[in-house]
């Protein structure tokens, strides 16, 4: 039963790395109400779990979790062991990741302009993932207004102005090495004259020794007084993804996430490593290159992408 979710994270073990009655590779488990098979279980999924790029103190929490559970469900196995097993599976990740979701179009719709600034490193995916939204909120008759404020690049604002192109939607800009956090007000200066517009900020990626860049963040936050900051992640950074979400949170404070190119990502640790360590929302997850390759994120959608 954990075939597919071992395909899923990318992890193949060796059949000399199993013994006992426990094989996480295939489809016949042999688990008894017994507490040592429980614990060798636990062992294999921990193991998994950190194959799979899940922070230790996750692996830890989830390997724990399941433990009790299947010391309190050991009278069900009488029946049909893998189906209680991969249940207990899925009880123990959604109780230890579970977050409240936040809906950024029903927020939106509620305040205008409503104002989203997007921050993360370089590479992640960031200014493609605004595309997207901006692209989402236009289908749902927003106005959107997008605000170039990755002034550091020459080739950033180039791009930004050409996605805005593309999807038919207002981009704001000044000439490269200008002030960034001017650019966000004339944006929301210029959405202001229109109901129901949203405003999506970009910024410079942030390099983690770059102070004044960090400084210039603090300054667009200043300014434009975001109702919501998300940072763009890319799945493939694994665990580096937790050392973001704190740096990214201790300069502005973050209120939720999107996560990009979990199409490429053979593992998927990261995603329950952000949402038990953080408890912080993934709002999206981005699953391709082209403007509707954007998935709001879910875990129980999760959980069938790894488990089903």
């Amino acid at each position: 039963m954990f075939e597919k979710l071992k395909e899923k994270l990318g992890i193949a073990k060796k059949e000399e790395e199993h013994s006992g009655n426990v094989d996480v590779r295939g489809t016949s488990i042999n688990v008894t109400a017994n507490s040592r098979d429980f614990e060798e279980i636990a062992a294999n999924l921990k193991i998994s779990l950190l194959e799979a790029d899940i922070a230790l103190p996750v692996a830890d929490r989830i390997s724990n979790v399941l433990l009790k559970k299947l010391d309190d469900k050991s009278i069900r196995l009488k029946g049909d062991r893998n189906s209680v097993f991969k249940e207990a599976v899925r009880e123990t990740i959604r109780e230890v990741a579970s977050v409240p979701p936040l809906d950024v179009i029903d927020n939106a719709s509620k305040k205008s302009p409503y104002v989203i600034m997007f921050v993360g490193m370089n590479g992640t995916g960031k200014t493609t993932s605004i595309a997207k939204l901006a692209e989402l909120f236009r289908s749902k008759g927003y106005y959107v207004v997008i605000a170039a404020s990755d002034t550091f690049r020459a080739g950033a604002i180039e791009q930004i102005a050409l996605h805005g192109e593309k999807i038919g939607v207002k981009v704001i800009k000044h000439q490269a090495g200008g002030d960034p956090a001017a650019v966000s007000f004339d944006a929301v200066k210029h959405a202001s004259k229109v109901e129901r517009s949203v405003v999506l900020i970009d910024t410079a990626g942030r390099m983690q020794n770059n102070k004044n860049l960090l400084e210039e963040m603090k300054k667009i936050k200043r300014i434009s007084n975001p109702d919501l900051i998300l940072l763009t992640l890319d799945a493939l950074s694994g665990t580096d993804v937790l050392s973001q979400a704190k740096l990214f949170d201790e300069a502005v404070g973050i209120n939720g996430y999107i996560v990009t190119k979990i199409d490429a990502d053979a593992k998927g640790g990261c995603v329950i490593s952000l949402l038990s360590e953080t408890k912080k929302p993934i709002l999206y997850i981005g699953t391709g290159q082209t403007y509707s390759d954007l998935v709001q994120f879910s875990l129980d959608w999760y959980l069938n992408r790894l488990l089903n």
